[in-house]
């Protein structure tokens, strides 16, 4: 029987195994696929308070990784296959062994969506990103691109406008999906132009991005566009489908109090499972901690 289980790790389910294993809880994690999540995929983080120099994503995790196990996490390197929180106690399958356990914190995270283009995976901290607010600051008078057509894209075109020199924004249809008020904003921004019917075909450069091939899927026309960033748009999607039929959700979110509290008690989330909003390691080790605390409180009150 354990006293809890975190399933996911990155920043979210990092900071929780810490505060759990400082109470003396003997968290046992599994870190699944995406060991470290997200960060892993970024080079430089910058507004991570505490390195005022910076510090690399897969550094970050490292340190964070090392602090949980100092304080007694034990982490497991498997992906949890299934899960059943109604039940007393609750059970997290992992492949064909299960494991009792008094609660869960689940932060397993979303994962950004990809154009699968060729030479995709090398370029991510080199050029290409899907956070405007993480890596924007490295874009101090050069040329980006955005690619996307909805809200989140014109927010992230809006956004590097305080940094980039130029931002084209690729829409694969004829118009934007965005609301009015986003459209109206980025039309309004003289930094920002657009390119309609237009698909990223390929990426340019050899170490890091130098721009992209793309096509006008009108004319079928290709040409090559010179940029020293660029930004995908196009939504990200959370890790919970494990949990479905067993949470609330909402476009797969996990629908919790305060992005912590589950319907279910003694069930926790932590991180972009639940936070559809600010998507931040801060934020997600700010969670991580709260469930920490909340999963310290229930086996406190339930011995």
């Amino acid at each position: 029987m354990e006293n809890l289980i975190i399933i996911g790790s990155g920043p979210a389910g990092y900071t929780a195994a810490i505060y759990a294993g400082r109470a003396e809880l003997a968290p046992l994690m599994f870190s699944g696929e995406e060991i470290g999540g997200q960060l892993m995929t970024t080079t430089e983080v910058e507004n991570f308070p505490g390195f005022p120099d910076g510090i690399l994503g897969p550094d970050l995790m490292a340190a964070m990784r090392k602090q949980a196990e100092k304080f007694g996490t034990k982490i497991v390197d498997k992906k949890v296959t299934a899960v059943d929180l109604k039940s007393e106690p609750k059970k997290v399958t992992v492949g064909d062994e299960t494991y009792e356990t008094k609660t869960v914190i689940i932060a397993t995270g979303a994962s950004a969506r990809r154009l699968n283009l060729p030479g995709e995976q090398k370029f991510y901290g080199k050029g290409l990103s899907a956070c405007a607010t993480c890596d924007g600051f490295f874009y101090k008078g050069k040329k980006v691109i955005v690619v996307g057509g909805g809200d989140a894209a014109m927010e992230e075109a809006t956004f590097l406008t305080k940094f980039a020199s130029e931002v084209t924004v690729l829409v694969r249809g004829e118009s934007l999906r965005a609301s009015k008020i986003m459209q109206e904003r980025a039309e309004a921004d003289p930094k920002i132009k657009f390119a309609y019917n237009t698909n990223i075909v390929n990426y340019l450069g050899e170490d890091k991005i130098t721009g992209a091939r793309v096509k006008n899927s009108a004319t079928g026309e290709e040409s090559d566009l010179a940029a020293d960033g660029i930004f995908t748009a196009i939504g990200h999607d959370p890790n919970t489908k494990i949990f479905e039929g067993q949470l609330p959700m909402e476009k797969g979110y996990v629908l919790s109090e305060n992005f912590v509290r589950t319907p279910i008690a003694g069930v926790y989330t932590a991180g972009d499972v639940a936070d559809w909003r600010y998507r931040q390691a801060i934020s997600a080790a700010g969670t991580g901690c709260m469930a920490a605390l909340e999963a310290e409180k229930f086996l406190a009150e339930n011995k």
